[in-house]
């Protein structure tokens, strides 16, 4: 203190400058001021100078004082002059208790924590008082015996805050322990303003006896960060503030893995409420880098969010196997998969429905996830495209369906049974199954299994000796309910049952949510070791990486810190043992954070010390720099004193105003602008393409498929012009001109029926065409296959006829549903004409569709429920022959046997075809007119 004002100096011994002052007033009498220039006539005024003694002139007394005012303010700036405000605090006689919290919250205020607790010890010190010197986030492990105030000053400079709350309570054995062998004559607690949900206070109030405890508060306390979720619109965090803050508006960064701030955003907390929340609304991508998100200028660990690749938002591809007029809400799959899935990835769904150019689209966008739903066999380029994706760190989420039963490729992580296996229906042996609890090692342990979800229907795994490691979820009689297996860097998971409603009510529940967000976190390079092969102790673990220290600083893990189990690290919090930070490998790792969603910021409770404690404020906050006053008064004194000078010197009569005022022309050249002349390249759509497709958008219009045989061409243009006649006679139905395709090179997407003639001679086609036939049928179409061999079928065996063959083969590479001979209840049945059987020149052969789930047909509803149209028709009666009229009106082949009924019961099963294709199951909606206009009343 300085002649008993609150003023010290950082370097004392400058000030004896100050005895220099008389001596500089002395220089600066002295000092004449700066001689004025006159002009000099060099005859004349020689003669008039007289001869005398020169003596200097003194200058002003005032100016003088100016300039030792000067040289006094620099001396004392240089002496580093600092403004304190403490008052002392009473350190009783006998041993000093001093406790220091060094929790996170202490992390902003702790110059001034460690000022006083050294202003403390040093006056201890004087006094020659032992201490015993207790850090509140040291735990019991350190010493509780008295010492010398300079031993204890020692351990105040080598604390540091710790990245976690402090825990009181665990020093309370130690000081009684301390207090039986030597009771305190003080304690004082530097406090960082915050509870602890503990005893430490209570325990306190006893082991004190009748010592006064000071506990020094009003220390500002640091924000926090935590309940961090990157939703599908923003990534999103809350901040808190401890109650006794004032300041309503914070500035909330995120940063990538190289530092660089990706976003900012202000928020501000309202009157009374002690949280707000941070909403970063940038581009999934972007988000998806954040590696750490805190709150600019608070230097804290509970302040900072650290992002794993287990809070970044998946990207998620959607294929379903399913056709385009079966995507309705309640009926597709993929409307179960986008809300599922919506709340926490990015879904992105092909323009395209071929699969082929689909996945490797999907691919491109940078999916992490690709979901398969009901995609029995995929194209062989499709195959090798994606394995080595998957190869390369990528997840396949596959869902089971009629098609996967049908047959699939080798892209699952099990084998499976042909077929599938019906529970609760008529021929089954068991009632629906239940879940089984969740195995300890899959990644859904912990959640709960409801007892209402059941299971009516699955996809059985062979039995093998590896199938009880790669199940992740299984029913009550032990089968697999969901398998996964690692395929290089990334998994295959399949779920065994839909992803709709019609095999199980699974989707209907939660746990299908929590499953495929557990699905999703574990597709993060962070637990890639989890799903490896090796499942050894060493990867089991989580070793510290890099880890948080109390000022939110990355640095190297202390010894003391232990690897953390990858079971065990979802559950695990900020502490001694387990510290914030990066936990893994720089490979893959995961994230700890301080706060976690349920902990707030409590004002300290001090009522267990009753009257016995004196709650005391902390010294001033900051001791007060006065360097740069002074050197800022100095530097105007010095600006005074050089104006003084020029005035005294005579400046103002040798300052002239000379102005010249210059007109500085600049041309300006203005280019025209040129605009390039667009000359009219409209050119008349002329070509054949664009006329048959102009004339297929037009009219609707009956198609068939080319195969080069002229013979089996012309029968298929005569027969379909002989069906367009009927259709247009017997229909409101006026179809246009009949057309051949080229199923390799023209569009498709004009016609919802081609009629496939096969010809056991013709090539197989590409797999790029056949790319296209696939595309064509998931997006509605449907194509007749006619074999026209049922004549020979009798004799051969329909499965070995050179026809039946050669759509096997085509048929091999596509992703056919399971089929079925129509049955009495199909909408095909009924869908114009009511038909039993579906004859042409032959009726013998079946008219296959795809299999529809079985489903108690009441006696009011006689019509199958399956929606939508089945991609395929497959028939060997020989349709075009049966319908082939001449230009002259006459019937070009005979019927087997000769019917003039079976004739026409084959025009009206085309009729019941065609319209089947246009129009899919309206049948099946207009049955329920009758009950509805009932129940309506009228």
């Amino acid at each position: 203190m300085f002649a008993g004002l609150p003023l010290t100096f950082t370097a004392p011994w400058i000030l004896a400058a100050l005895a220099l002052l008389p001596v500089i007033w002395w220089l600066l009498r002295l000092t004449p001021p700066r001689p004025r220039a006159i002009q000099f006539p060099p005859t004349r005024l020689l003669l008039d100078i007289d001869q005398h003694e020169e003596t200097p002139q003194r200058s002003p007394w005032w100016l003088t004082l100016l300039r030792l005012l000067l040289a006094a303010l620099l001396i004392i700036a240089l002496a580093g002059p600092v403004w304190r405000t403490s008052e002392p605090v009473a350190t009783g006689n006998g041993v000093l208790w001093l406790i220091v919290d060094n929790g996170w919250m202490s992390a902003e205020s702790w110059t001034a924590e460690v000022n006083t607790a050294e202003q403390l010890l040093k006056t201890a010190e004087k006094a020659g008082q032992p201490v015993l010197f207790a850090a509140t986030a040291e735990g019991s492990a350190q010493s509780f015996s008295p010492e010398t105030a300079a031993m204890a000053l020692e351990k105040l400079r080598a604390l540091e805050p710790r990245p976690y709350p402090p825990h009181r309570s665990e020093l309370s054995d130690g000081l009684r322990e301390a207090s039986q062998e030597a009771p305190p004559g003080a304690v004082i607690w530097l406090s960082d303003n915050t509870n602890t949900p503990d005893s430490f206070t209570a325990d306190l109030a006893d082991m004190v006896g009748g010592a006064p405890v000071t506990v020094l508060t009003g220390l500002s306390t640091p924000l926090g960060l935590k309940n961090l979720s990157n939703d599908a619109d923003a990534l999103t965090l809350t901040v808190v503030r401890h109650p006794e803050r004032r300041g309503d508006t914070v500035s909330v960064q995120a940063l990538d893995l190289k530092g660089l701030v990706l976003g900012e955003v202000q928020t501000s907390f309202e009157n009374g409420v002690s949280e707000a929340e941070a909403r970063f609304e940038l581009p999934s991508e972007l988000r998806n880098d954040v590696a750490r998100v805190e709150i600019a200028g608070e230097d804290a660990a509970g302040a900072v969010q650290l992002v794993d690749d287990s809070w970044r938002r998946r990207t998620v591809g959607l294929i379903s196997g399913q056709s385009g007029d079966l995507d309705q809400p309640l009926l597709s799959p993929i409307y179960y998969l986008e809300r599922a899935l919506a709340p926490f990835s990015d879904i992105r769904t092909p323009r395209d429905n071929d699969i082929a150019e689909a996945v490797p689209a999907l691919i491109d966008q940078g999916i992490s996830v690709l979901v398969l739903a009901d995609v029995g066999r995929l194209p062989d380029t499709t195959t090798q495209t994606l394995r080595e994706w998957v190869e390369n760190g990528g997840m396949l989420l596959r869902f089971a369906g009629p098609r996967t039963a049908g047959g699939s490729d080798d892209l699952v992580p099990v084998r499976l049974r042909a077929g599938d296996r019906s529970l609760g229906g008529s021929l089954s042996w068991k009632q629906p199954q239940h879940l089984a609890d969740f195995p300890g090692d899959s990644p859904f342990a912990g959640l709960r299994v409801p007892e209402e979800v059941t299971v009516t229907r699955q996809v059985l795994a062979e039995p093998t000796s590896d199938l009880p490691d790669r199940t992740w979820a299984m029913l009550e009689d032990g089968t697999p309910l969901v398998t996964a297996a690692p395929l290089g860097a990334g998994t295959m998971v399949l779920f065994h049952v839909t992803a709709d409603s019609s095999w199980s009510n699974l989707p209907l529940s939660g746990v299908f949510l929590n499953m495929l967000r557990r699905i999703l976190s574990v597709s993060n390079v962070a637990s890639a070791s989890e799903a490896s092969d090796d499942t050894t102790a060493s990867q089991s673990v989580l070793p510290p990486l890099r880890l948080l220290d109390g000022f939110g600083r990355f640095g190297p893990p202390p010894v003391e810190v232990t690897p953390v189990s990858a079971s065990a690290f979802r559950d695990a919090s900020a502490s001694r043992r387990t510290p914030p930070g990066l936990y893994g490998t720089e490979d893959g790792f995961r994230a700890l954070n301080l706060l976690r969603s349920e902990d707030e910021l409590q004002p300290l409770d001090l009522s267990a010390l009753g009257d016995r404690a004196v709650e005391a404020a902390y010294p001033a906050s900051e001791p007060l720099d006065l360097r740069a006053a002074f050197f800022t008064f100095a530097f105007l004194l010095m600006v005074l004193d050089a104006i003084v000078v020029f005035l005294l010197a005579g400046g103002l009569s040798r300052v002239g105003l000379r102005g010249r005022m210059a007109a500085i022309g600049l041309p300006l050249a203005l280019a025209g602008a040129f605009f390039a002349g667009m000359p009219d390249t409209a050119r008349a759509q002329s070509t054949s393409d664009d006329l048959q497709a102009l004339e297929s958008t037009l009219d609707t219009r009956l198609a068939y498929v080319l195969t080069g045989n002229p013979e089996i061409d012309d029968t298929s243009a005569a027969g379909i012009s002989g069906l367009t006649q009927f259709l247009s006679e017997r229909t409101a139905l006026e179809p246009g001109e009949p057309i051949g395709i080229d199923i390799a090179n023209d569009e498709l997407a004009f016609y919802s029926l081609l009629y496939w003639p096969i010809d056991p001679a013709a090539d197989k086609p590409d797999d790029q065409t056949m790319a296209r036939i696939d595309t064509f049928m998931r997006n509605g179409g449907t194509i007749l296959f006619d074999t026209r061999d049922a004549i020979n079928a009798s004799a051969n065996s329909f499965a070995s006829t050179p026809g039946t063959l050669k759509l096997r083969e085509i048929l091999e590479d596509l992703d056919v549903p399971p089929l079925q001979p129509v049955p009495p209840d199909h909408v095909l049945t009924k869908s114009f004409y009511l038909l039993e059987t579906f004859p042409g020149r032959y009726a013998s052969s079946p008219l296959w569709v795809e299999s529809l789930e079985e489903i108690a047909a009441r006696g009011d509803r006689p019509v199958r429920a399956g929606d939508g149209v089945s991609p395929l028709l497959i028939t060997g009666n020989d349709f075009a022959a049966a319908w082939a009229i001449s230009q002259g009106g006459e019937f070009l082949f005979p019927t087997v046997p000769n019917n003039p009924m079976q004739r026409d019961y084959a025009f009206r099963s085309g009729v019941n075809i065609v319209m089947y294709s246009l129009t899919g199951n309206y049948k099946a909606d207009q049955v329920h007119i009758p009950a509805l206009l009932e129940r309506l009343g009228q």
